[in-house]
């Protein structure tokens, strides 16, 4: 199940969906091209990157 990003604002330019159900990574993707390509991260580079931009 893919849902927005809580940052996407919901223009045309800001809109970044994650897949939660994917056990260890977690798959992005643009919303705008859904059938499009899909990047899959580490669950752990993930949260790293979280972090980092959080901060």
């Amino acid at each position: 199940m893919w849902r927005k990003s809580s940052y996407s604002d919901g223009g045309a330019n800001n809109c970044v969906e994650v897949a939660d159900d994917c056990p260890g990574v977690v798959p992005v993707r643009d919303s705008k091209l859904s059938a499009g390509p899909v990047i899959v991260f580490g669950a752990g580079s993930w949260t790293a990157f979280l972090s980092r931009v959080k901060g």
